[in-house]
């Protein structure tokens, strides 16, 4: 067994087998995994907004999904990870708050979840597994030896996607 590389909030890392990554406490953030299975290279990117272009002033490029999901891919990529073998899964995307009218924050997790897709589908990646929405939130790793997403949901059975 390797070391567990833990992924913050906002935060992106690359790992190889026989390590794992893994990001806690996942509410309307969507933690998201980009896997080579035959270099065994993986990575994930825990972020937070959907779209870095509605605010100014964003440094930090893992706290968005549009900049993150890119800058996993160029480092997977700068790693020797073949853009044809890449698969994604994603996690998390809850509703973590019942909100009243038609709040933003109330869907911050459905659409955390959408930007994904629109990402992914824009880098050809394929998203072979998720585990998103539901109002609970996660704690999802991914073991790079053979590219299995552990989740875990506090009062929920364990899950491998």
């Amino acid at each position: 067994m390797g070391n567990v590389v833990k992924v913050g909030m906002a935060d992106l890392k690359v790992a190889k087998a026989p390590d794992s990554l893994i990001t806690l406490g996942l509410g309307s953030c969507i933690g998201l995994t980009l896997y080579d299975p035959v270099l065994k290279l993986g990575g994930m990117v825990h972020y937070m907004l959907p779209d870095s272009t509605k605010l100014k002033n964003n440094q930090n490029i893992a706290k968005f999904g549009d900049t993150g999901i890119r800058e996993l891919y160029r480092l997977m990529v700068e790693q020797g990870a073949s853009p044809r073998r890449m698969v994604a899964k994603i996690a998390g995307g809850a509703k973590m708050f019942e909100v009243s009218g038609l709040s933003e924050m109330g869907h911050v997790g459905a659409r955390n979840a959408e930007e994904a897709k629109i990402m992914l589908k824009e880098l050809k990646i394929p998203l072979i597994a998720e585990d998103t929405g539901l109002n609970y939130g996660r704690t999802v790793e991914l073991n790079c030896e053979n590219g299995d997403f552990y989740i875990k949901a506090v009062g929920k059975t364990s899950k491998t996607i």
